[in-house]
């Protein structure tokens, strides 16, 4: 049956599009609804062709966006830096750690608004996003594990602006940023560790020699170790003497052969906390933290950033010698300093009891190493062989994850490295069950020795 014409005067339904003639510029015009507009009037887009089935193709490509939900938000247009600015200011800012919002702003303003800002930010494309990693990578400057954080700051920003419906698509998500090729990271054998504990045990170095045992034995983190505080750790000491020779001593803590046994809370790390201008930038420096008004930046204490990341750790009786002794040396510093000294009640602090800063406790690690004859590492090596030294002791998989403050198998997997020694341990293993076999045992017609037929 044909479908009735609508009656002459009668309106079409309300939110049905509409296709019409003007004979003013004799064109084809079409207006769809596509939703209400934040100021509640309707958001019918206009759509203007040359021929009838010019227009009619557009309003239906505009109707099936809206009918699968991927309309892109009606309001203000947005340009890729405005919006950079705004994510980074006002959305990532009050929800990410400091230490994640200097990555952000380093990425937005140093690199990705002066290389994409004056897009559209509708119109902006995975093309342009791979055309900056090309130039980033062609000055030869920048290494692509910062081409790769450029990348996952503007994934992270386009995706919110997605689940806002500024944009129907992520560009980011389609890019190709430059391979990454993963260094092979080489714990300290123990020939190393022994040589940076006996380097850090001088005389000139005793302040610091708990800061990199604390490190080598336990695994933290460089923000979780200097961010370290005395009440989070809980020593408990015993008797160490023979019950036929006493020391005599009543407390413990005083036995010249005393035993501890300690616990350690990780609660807090330091963050490095990014300075801003106090003056607009009036003062003409560069960066923000030589400005003589300088704001919100510094070291601060924060919590650590994950659950598994709250933890607590055993100590073992070496471990909390060191500990006494290095709080002694600090107690000398703090009547040394009087006045000056700032009560942080952190391990691990400068000459008046302040946070170290990353860049001096960079420095000395270095200086350590060399002094020591040990090849150049990171200090975050230190925790790789911390995982690793429970690898070769054979601590349980979830144990590990649980000291180190993982929550992920997969970050397991990048710490735990099979070493020579744990080859070596293996291969006797797999020769003293393999070779060992049956060696009492008379073997039927049908099946041979295992240990014989390997010898053969």
């Amino acid at each position: 049956m044909p479908r009735k014409k609508r009656p002459e005067g009668t309106r079409a339904p309300n939110g049905a599009s509409s296709i019409y003639y003007s004979e003013y510029d004799q064109k084809w015009h079409g207006r769809v609804t596509m939703g209400i507009k934040d100021n509640g009037q309707p958001d019918r887009p206009h759509v203007k062709r040359a021929t009838e089935a010019e227009v009619i193709e557009a309003v239906r490509a505009l109707e099936k966006q809206r009918d699968a939900g991927t309309v892109r938000k009606t309001g203000q247009r947005w340009t890729v830096e405005r919006w950079l600015v705004f994510w980074v200011e006002n959305i990532a800012a009050p929800s990410v750690r400091p230490g994640t919002m200097t990555g952000y702003r380093t990425s937005v303003y140093k690199h990705l608004t002066p290389g994409i800002g004056a897009h559209r930010l509708e119109k902006l494309t995975p093309e342009h996003l791979e055309a900056l990693y090309s130039r980033m990578t062609a000055t030869k400057v920048y290494k692509p594990a910062t081409i790769h954080l450029v990348h996952r700051t503007v994934r992270v920003a386009l995706n919110e602006a997605k689940r806002r419906k500024y944009i129907t698509e992520n560009p980011a998500s389609l890019a190709k940023p430059p391979k990454v090729e993963e260094e092979e990271i080489e714990p300290f054998t123990d020939g190393e560790v022994l040589k940076i504990v006996t380097t850090a045990a001088k005389p000139n170095r005793r302040r610091q020699r708990a800061r990199w045992t604390v490190s080598l034995a336990t695994g933290l983190r460089r923000g979780e170790a200097l961010g370290l505080r005395w009440p989070d750790i809980t020593i408990t000491w015993r008797h160490g003497c023979s019950p036929k020779a006493p020391c005599g001593k009543r407390a413990a803590k005083t036995c010249p052969e005393r035993r501890g046994r300690g616990r350690m809370k990780i609660r807090y790390a330091l963050h490095q906390r990014r300075w801003e201008h106090g003056c607009d930038g009036a003062c003409g420096a560069s960066p923000a933290a030589k400005c003589p008004s300088r704001h919100s930046g510094g070291l601060v204490l924060a919590p650590v950033k994950s659950r598994a990341g709250r933890r607590v750790i055993g100590l073992p009786h070496q471990l909390c010698v060191e500990l006494e002794e290095h709080r002694e040396i600090q107690e000398h510093e703090r009547h040394a300093a009087g006045q000056l000294w700032q009560g942080l009640d952190l391990v691990f602090t400068n000459l008046t009891g302040g946070p170290i800063h990353f860049s001096e406790d960079f420095r000395a690690w270095k200086a350590l190493l060399g002094d020591a004859g040990v090849r150049d590492a990171r200090l975050h090596d230190a925790r790789h062989t911390a995982a690793t030294m429970l690898l070769i002791l054979g601590v349980p998989l979830p144990v590990v994850m649980k000291l180190m403050g993982w929550s992920n198998a997969a970050v397991a997997a990048r710490y735990l490295h099979v070493v020579d020694e744990i080859l070596d341990s293996v291969a006797d293993q797999v020769g003293d069950r393999m070779w060992n076999l049956n060696d009492d045992t008379e073997d039927d017609d049908d099946e041979g020795d295992l240990a014989q037929v390997i010898s053969l």
